[in-house]
This record gives C-alpha cells, sequence and structure tokens, in this order.
C-alpha cells in the first residue's frame, strides 16, 4: 500500500485545447488551457456519494472508494491507526479469507491498492472491464462486512512496522521527511502526528482500537465511489444500487470535521534533527500554509513552481547550479484544514552551511520583495498545466484527480475550478502570497546532520494537544464464514471490443528508423531517440561516461546555455531527459502535441551539439560523487550497486551505469564528447513516438527534426559478450551498522529474451514473485509479516539478464527472509506447477501488459524495449499469445534450471551484527565487507580495501 505523508494539494489538471504554432521565444509561449473532466454524479439515500466517468476507449474499470478518513482522525494515543487501518481493511470479509481481494483482482489481469494520507483512504482496483461488478461486490464486502480480527490486526501491525523502517529508518532522509516536518509544521492540528505513526503508538495499539475506529468512521455516508472506464451508465447505476444501497449509514457517527484551526505564528524558531545515517547535512524552512479551499492556494501553487519545479527554477539557479547543493526539494501541500510549504537543500560537502542557510533564505526574501518575471509566471502556468496532460491520459489518471480534489475540498470540480484560477494568476498575486504566508517571523528552520537521534532535538516547544477518543466498539466481531456458507462473487460480464492501436514505421530520407503510434486523443505526445552505446560502452575505470554524457547533454550547446534550454522547455510545458542503460543511451520528450516542433528542436540539438561547459561539467561530477554517497547510505541502493560487479565479474555488463567513487572522479569532459560523437550516430539512431498525434504527422516532425542529421564518424560496433562468463554463487554480507533496515537479494542470471526460456520463466516468476499474490509476498508479508513486500523479476538485458528476487526487513529477522526466499526458489522448481495456478498467473501477467499499452509512455517504452533488445517490434502485439503458448512442464523446467538455491547468490546489506550468526547456518560461506570499505570498482569485487 501506497502511504502518503500529506494528501496532494488540488493542483489544477486538464486536457489542452489546440494551441497555434509556437513563437520561439520562451516568453511568447501561449499558457495552455484546459476543458473540464465530464462525469456523472448521484447520491444514494445512505448517503454514499457515485461519481461515474465514462471511457469507452479502455478495455479497463477503475473503481475507487475514498473515505473522508486521513491520519487527521488518529484517536488519542493511536497516531499512525488510519494507515494502519487501511492495511486491515483490505484483508479480510465474511465472504473473503485473507488476501482473497488480492487474487481476485491479480487472477484476472487486474492491479489493486490503496493508500491513506492526511484526508482520505482510498481502495482501488484497475480490471478488466467485464469485471465491474465483481469489484462493486468486493467494495460492499469490505464497506458492510469486514472481518477485523487478532490474525488480521497482529499481520497488518507488523507489517507497517515493516513499512515504517522502510520508509522512514532505512532512507537518510526518512525521518526528517517523515516525521521532523509535520512535527513543525503545526501546532494545534492534529495533522502535527506523523502520519505513518510511530513504534510506541503502534505496539499500544489493541484489536478493541481498530473496532471502535471501524464503527465510529467507516459507511457510507462517509464515503465517495468513484468508477472510471469502460462502462454502460444504466448498468453501472443499477450494480451500485443492488451492492451499495442497502447499506445502512453508521449506527453511531463520530463526525469527521476538525473543527480546530491553527494561529497564525508571529515568531520565528530553529530545531535541528540528527541520524547516524546521513551522508550529508541539509538545511531548511517551512511555513504553514492555508487550507485547500483558501482563494490563495493557486497563487501559491504558481509562487511553489517558480520558486521549485525544474532547471529553470530559482532553488536550482540558487543553490544546485552553483554547487552549494546536490538537491534543494520544494514543495506546497493544501489538506483540508491548513497546508505547509517547505525546501531544504542537500548541503555539498565543498559548500559552507550557513552560507548555503544564507542564500535559501535570500531566495525567499528575494520573491517577498520583488515581482517575478512575466516568463517565470506562464512558465509555471504551463509547468502546472500540462501536468494534467500526464496525469489524465486516462480514466484512471482522471478519477484520482477528481478524487484527490474531492476530499481535500468537498467539491468534485475544485480540479478544474484550480486550472482556471492559476491561469489567472497575475505577477501581483505571487508577490502578495509570498509576503503573506512566507512571512519571516512565521517561519521555522531546519538542520538536520550525521548524529544520534533524538526527538527531543526537534520537537514543537507547544505542548502536543490532546486528540479524540473513541467510544468503545460495541456488538460482536464478524468472522469470515465456513467456506460452504460464503457468498461466491460475481463473475465477469461480456468484455467490451476495443482494439488496440498499431504502429507503422517509416525511414526518414537519411535512414533512421520512425515507429509511430497514436495512443488516443489526449494532445501530448512523446518522442524518444535511441542510440547506441550504454554503460556496456564504459572502460571499467571510467564507469559512468555514458550516464554522464545522455544525462549532462541539456547542460548546454553550441547555440543554447543549460539555463536557456530549461527555460525554453518549462515555458513549452516539456519535459525532456537523456540516461543510459546497460545497453544503449536514449532520450525522451513529452509535449504538449501543439509545442512538439518548438520543443523537439532544442532535443535534435541536445542530441547533436550536447557541448558540455567543463564549469557545468565540474559542477555535476561532483554533485553526481555526492549522490552516490547518499545512495550508499541506504542498504537497498548499495544492495543493487554491488550485485552488478558480483554477478557479471568484469564483463561489459559488470560496471556500474552511475559510476563509483573511483571511476568518477577519472572522467573529463574530452570523455563525454568523444563518447557523444563516437557512439551517436545517425546510422543507429531509432525514433519512437506515441500519444496523441497521428503517424503522419509523427513522420512529419521527425523528418523536420533529424531527417538532415549526417556523421562523419565510422558506425559504432555492436558490443558483444557482454554478460561475460557465469560468476560462482556467493554469499556477500555488506555491514552497514547503522543501517535502520536490511535489504536482502537472492539473484541469478536468467535467459535472454529470444530463449526458449524465456516466456517460461516470466510464467514460473510470476508464481513465485509476481505482486502481492505471488509466493514471496504471501510467505514474507501475508504470513509472517516480515516485510513491507517481496517480490521477483526478470530485468531487461540483451544477454543473460539479472533474475532477482528482495525484501526489506528488521535486521534481526534478515536469516528468516533469506530462508523463506531460498525455500520458495527450491520449491518451485521441484514441486509440479498446476495448469489452474498457471492460467491465473497468465492473466495477471497479460493485464499488467495490456495496462501499460494504454499510456504514450507505456507503448512508447514497450516498443522501446524490444528495440534495445534486437527483438522485432511486431512482437508487442504477441505477448499474451508467446505467455499462453508455455506448458506447466515447461515452465517447471524453466524454474528448476534457474531458480535452483544453490546456484543463486545472496546479498545483505545490514547490520550484520543483528543476523550474521543465524545466516551462517543457513549459507555457511559468507564474505562480510564492511559497507565504509566496499570497492564496487575492482572488477573482481567487491573486497575491502587493505
Amino acid at each position: 500500500m501506497n502511504f502518503r505523508l500529506f494528501a496532494t494539494s488540488a493542483v489544477a489538471l486538464a486536457l489542452m485545447s489546440t494551441q497555434p504554432a509556437v513563437a520561439q521565444d520562451a516568453a511568447d509561449a501561449p499558457v495552455l488551457t484546459a476543458p473540464e473532466i465530464e462525469f456523472t454524479e448521484w447520491t444514494l439515500d445512505n448517503g454514499l456519494r457515485v461519481i461515474a466517468i465514462q471511457d469507452d476507449s479502455t478495455a479497463t474499470v477503475t473503481t475507487s472508494l475514498w473515505y473522508e478518513i486521513g491520519s487527521k482522525l488518529d484517536p488519542e494515543g493511536r497516531s499512525g491507526f488510519a494507515h494502519l487501518f487501511e492495511h486491515i481493511l483490505s484483508r479480510k470479509t465474511v465472504n473473503m479469507p485473507y488476501n482473497m481481494i488480492n487474487d481476485l483482482t491479480a487472477d484476472v489481469g487486474g492491479t489493486r491498492n490503496a493508500s491513506n494520507g492526511t484526508d482520505r483512504t482510498n481502495y482501488y482496483e484497475t480490471v478488466p472491464a467485464e469485471y465491474l461488478e465483481t469489484m462493486l461486490w468486493t467494495h460492499r464486502e469490505r464497506m458492510a462486512f469486514p472481518v477485523v480480527d487478532d490474525d488480521v490486526f497482529e499481520n497488518e501491525r507488523s507489517v507497517v512496522k515493516e513499512e515504517y523502517r522502510t520508509r522512514v529508518l532505512a532512507p537518510p532522509y526518512g525521518i526528517l521527511q517523515r516525521l521532523v516536518l509535520s512535527e513543525n509544521a503545526y501546532d494545534d492540528l492534529p495533522h502535527r502526528r506523523p502520519g505513518i505513526g510511530s513504534m510506541e503508538d503502534l505496539d499500544a495499539a489493541t484489536l478493541d482500537d481498530a473496532r471502535a475506529f471501524h464503527q465510529a468512521y467507516y459507511g457510507p455516508d462517509t464515503a465517495s465511489l468513484i468508477v472510471a472506464g469502460n462502462f454502460e451508465m444504466d448498468n453501472l447505476r443499477a450494480l451500485v444500487d443492488e451492492y451499495f444501497g442497502d447499506i445502512p449509514p453508521r449506527a453511531n457517527p463520530v463526525d469527521v470535521t476538525i473543527t480546530e484551526r491553527e494561529d497564525r505564528r508571529t515568531q520565528p524558531r530553529s530545531v535541528t534533527a540528527n541520524m547516524p545515517n546521513v551522508p550529508l547535512p541539509a538545511v531548511g524552512t517551512l511555513w504553514q500554509l492555508p487550507p485547500a479551499t483558501h482563494p490563495d492556494v493557486a497563487a501559491l501553487e504558481v509562487l511553489n513552481a517558480i520558486m521549485g519545479r525544474g532547471q529553470n527554477s530559482r532553488l536550482y539557479a540558487g543553490l544546485v547550479e552553483p554547487g552549494h547543493a546536490v538537491q534543494a526539494p520544494q514543495f506546497a501541500y493544501f489538506q483540508e484544514e491548513a497546508g505547509i510549504f517547505a525546501h531544504y537543500a542537500i548541503v555539498t560537502p565543498t559548500a559552507d552551511f550557513d552560507a548555503t542557510a544564507a542564500i535559501l533564505a535570500s531566495e525567499v526574501a528575494r520573491v517577498r520583495d520583488e515581482p517575478v518575471t512575466a516568463e517565470e509566471l506562464a512558465e509555471a502556468k504551463n509547468e502546472l498545466i500540462s501536468s494534467s496532460l500526464y496525469s489524465r491520459e486516462t480514466a484512471r489518471g482522471r478519477a484520482f484527480e477528481l478524487g484527490e480534489a474531492l476530499v481535500s475540498t468537498g467539491d468534485p470540480r475544485a480540479a478544474d475550478r484550480q486550472l482556471a484560477a492559476i491561469a489567472d494568476v497575475t505577477i501581483a498575486d505571487v508577490q502578495r502570497v509570498a509576503r503573506e504566508w512566507l512571512d519571516p517571523d512565521a517561519r521555522v528552520d531546519i538542520t538536520y546532520s550525521r548524529g544520534e537521534f533524538d526527538p527531543a532535538t526537534f520537537a514543537n516547544p507547544e505542548p502536543m494537544p490532546t486528540f479524540r477518543t473513541l467510544p468503545p466498539a460495541v456488538g460482536e466481531p464478524l468472522a469470515v464464514l465456513p467456506e460452504s456458507e460464503r457468498q461466491a462473487p460475481p463473475g465477469p460480464s461480456e468484455a467490451p471490443v476495443v482494439t488496440a492501436p498499431a504502429f507503422v514505421t517509416h525511414t526518414l530520407s537519411n535512414g533512421i528508423e520512425v515507429l509511430a503510434v497514436q495512443t488516443g486523443d489526449v494532445p501530448i505526445a512523446t518522442m524518444s531517440v535511441l542510440l547506441p552505446g550504454g554503460s556496456i560502452s564504459d572502460p571499467r575505470a571510467k564507469s559512468g561516461i555514458a550516464e554522464m554524457a545522455a544525462s549532462l547533454a541539456e547542460q548546454g550547446t553550441a547555440s543554447m546555455t543549460a539555463q536557456e534550454i530549461a527555460a525554453r522547455l518549462e515555458s513549452l510545458g516539456a519535459r525532456m531527459g537523456g540516461n543510459a542503460s546497460s545497453d544503449n543511451s536514449s532520450f525522451a520528450l513529452t509535449a504538449p502535441v501543439a509545442n512538439m516542433a518548438a520543443a523537439g528542436e532544442v532535443l535534435s540539438d541536445v542530441i547533436r551539439n550536447a557541448s558540455y561547459p567543463e564549469d557545468v561539467f565540474e559542477r555535476e561530477r561532483a554533485r553526481a560523487l555526492d549522490g552516490l554517497r547518499v545512495a550508499m547510505s541506504e542498504p537497498a541502493s548499495l544492495a543493487r550497486m554491488a550485485i552488478r560487479p558480483i554477478m557479471y565479474g568484469d564483463a561489459p555488463y559488470g560496471s556500474i551505469a552511475n559510476g563509483t567513487a573511483e571511476s568518477l572522479p577519472a572522467i573529463t569532459r574530452e570523455d563525454l564528447i568523444t563518447h557523444r560523437e563516437t557512439y551517436w550516430h545517425p546510422a543507429r539512431a531509432q525514433i519512437v513516438m506515441s500519444g496523441g498525434i497521428s503517424p503522419e504527422q509523427a513522420f512529419a516532425l521527425a523528418e523536420e527534426l533529424f531527417g538532415d542529421w549526417q556523421s562523419d564518424a565510422p558506425v559504432p560496433a555492436e558490443i558483444t559478450n557482454r554478460a561475460g562468463a557465469a560468476q560462482p554463487a556467493r554469499t556477500v554480507v555488506i555491514d552497514m551498522p547503522d543501517a535502520g533496515q536490511a535489504a536482502v537479494y537472492v539473484t541469478g542470471r536468467g535467459p535472454t529474451s529470444t530463449s526458449e526460456h524465456y516466456f517460461p520463466l516470466l510464467l514460473a516468476n510470476a508464481v513465485l514473485g509476481g505482486g502481492s499474490s505471488g509466493r514471496l509476498f504471501e510467505e514474507i508479508r501475508t504470513n509472517r509479516g516480515l516485510s513491507y513486500g517481496s517480490y521477483s523479476g526478470l530485468g531487461l538485458l540483451r544477454e543473460d539478464p539479472l533474475l532477482q528476487a528482495s525484501a526489506q526487513t528488521a535486521n534481526e529477522t534478515v536469516d528468516e527472509v533469506a530462508a523463506v526466499m531460498l525455500e520458495q526458489f527450491g520449491r518451485i522448481g521441484t514441486e509440479p506447477l498446476d495448469d489452474s495456478l498457471l492460467d491465473r498467473r497468465r492473466l495477471y501477467l497479460t493485464g499488467g501488459y495490456n495496462r501499460s499499452l494504454e499510456t504514450s509512455s507505456g507503448y512508447a517504452g514497450r516498443l522501446a524495449s524490444l528495440l534495445t533488445l534486437g527483438i522485432d517490434p511486431a512482437e508487442i502485439t504477441q505477448y499474451a499469445s508467446r505467455i499462453d503458448a508455455v506448458t506447466s512442464e515447461q515452465a517447471s523446467a524453466a524454474a528448476a534450471r534457474y531458480f535452483a538455491p544453490d546456484d543463486v547468490t545472496l546479498v545483505v546489506v545490514g547490520d550484520a551484527a543483528a543476523f550474521i550468526d543465524d545466516l551462517r547456518a543457513i549459507r555457511p560461506n559468507i564474505e562480510v565487507i564492511p559497507a565504509d570499505q566496499l570497492d564496487l570498482f575492482d572488477p573482481q569485487v567487491p573486497h575491502a580495501h587493505h
């Protein structure tokens, strides 16, 4: 489940009307406009609000139930309770045994989850449209007949504790983001307590608390049902009446209204916080903001974008670009009762801490004292409005925009109203709200650095208020009925016929192949350019060249500076980025269709002419090193880095794409230019375009942007033997004494995507570790509560991709988790796989695949992946038939071959003292490497420095 610290703001997001050709000057880019989301709304007699969003272009339907119950309603002494209950309510009902809901969605090719924020809890599924009635039945079950018993309560409490370790204790800045900000953002509101709670409050909670919470808050009168996708309206109305009309409102309701409001602060204060796993110090400030319904919210959204959104923002220009900060995150959150405006800088090792804090403060003073520019205003508006095109591309996306707006404002049209308000924001409005809400006397300054954790150092000096206590639960708890007495869920209806879009190919005048597909009518498009020269082209001593060349390409060309590039793209509402995978490099540009040509000119210039100015290169290389320090402080990310050289040795795939502490300092600007000139060659370039743009338009645009691209350099040769010889199985423990949680990875090498074993192994892996119905999830999370989740998967590499399973767990339970993972690896390769199980897993795989083709980026990503792997892109339509053709014997044989426990490598990053002796009982030959001595540079790796 997704835990959300705050409900997101009701940012205006919407579809864009067609615009005329865009002028070249960024200041002249027209502000985008948007029509409203279309929906139908009605309310049942019991108070259930129903919203329907029809879309017959999709083969799916999303059902989502939004309860007005967020972490602000946590009872006294029970912080995190709404979040804990979100886990509990997903599990059992009188007619659904533990986790049946997961199977009802995954086994028909759907997906489900739930999430909790300050203002709401939601439960949602996206399934093939014929399963609409099945999903409505499950929501009825969970609303009217939930089973809240000791089994569910104890297991989900354990899972939430692991989630706390995963999200709060393991990440270096988790305490800052999850605890410090909320504690100091509010004085009087219950929002002050962390939404994820605390270990103490979780330990103190009881089953009776959970039953009381449900009876006080959960019912049709606190809920909104939002259905989006392919359905027939009269049928939906009839189904809603049938499944929800007879559910009574709460018998003894507790008002969900929070009447308290914050007093405006008149005195600044400062706090400090420390954690032993913080690699670089951070300095920041926060202010209180008004509720989501306040008329200043639109101007505050624009202010937030001007200061913190994108490379052309003020914080990036003032802090990151000059090298004072590795990152400078900023955010404005708005909830029903209040909001928060916060930013912080992660200070580079070479920067002066106090000077960085002074720059942060000066940027706030500047936006209060001086008007922003017309260019900044227009750019911020287009950034906010173009975001709507990305999120509203699907019916599910539109449902979520509307739902978030509804729960924080009470108005389902709030997202559309907000969009209109953003379009009307003036320069004077931005300065006015900066003066009003970023008052220097109302700020809280925060410093966060390495040291011993002590909550007293960041405690709010205002005493914590006493919050509501709920009436005790009444009646007897429900229980799951015996199997013979349970009501079966309704089956599917007739599936709607929806034709998936097909791609078209075209060759440009210079020979570049273009693949184009129109995936919908939303006027936004994505252009991806694939080039050879991934991390496999890096010399090991300079690993990181390919990634730096791609990611820094937008930092300047012969004709444009980095700031000019950023300003141009952001003013057009466009996003662009380059990156290197193992097998190739790629650039992706997403923009409103009307602005695609203007944004594409920037893309073409960057790919052909990236110049890597020396000062920018030096700064970004230093930032990359600082980012590496942060990543190596987090157990899971360090494990993923170490696995590459462990599994591939000195072969090209053994390189770490982002580089190492030894390789990055060796890279020069000239290396990047040489890489670009060598590998970014039109003779081996491929272009993929998708979205709300016709293939004819796409081909014409590609010809205009790239048809004249020529190169005198020799065509780069294919790199062979990328995976190298198989490496021996090992057990490697990377000892990180300060780790708040351990990461456990079991990994081997799988078949290439052209191998006869590839699809059989995909199907077997879906049984082992595919989603929340996989055996790893079931055994490690559902049955034992040892992890927030455990999954396995096969990577995307041209040769011998990684076959990898992972889980994060408490340091003390590493041995137990590792034992379960290895046991399940052995089981799948030795127990025959049942045909009915495999048929359900086929639907799970094909359902997820088909959903990915519904968005322009998803479809483009699938095509790009096939091209990268050297596979005929026509295979994009063959996935289901390939999966369906796999026999149980083939799946079992592939599992036996690739999941053999003695042949896989186990990598653990965590506090070794807590588990090493118990782990040796499972895998005796353990190599222990202190994290601070880990060498990712040597091809024999990893080994300690001597």
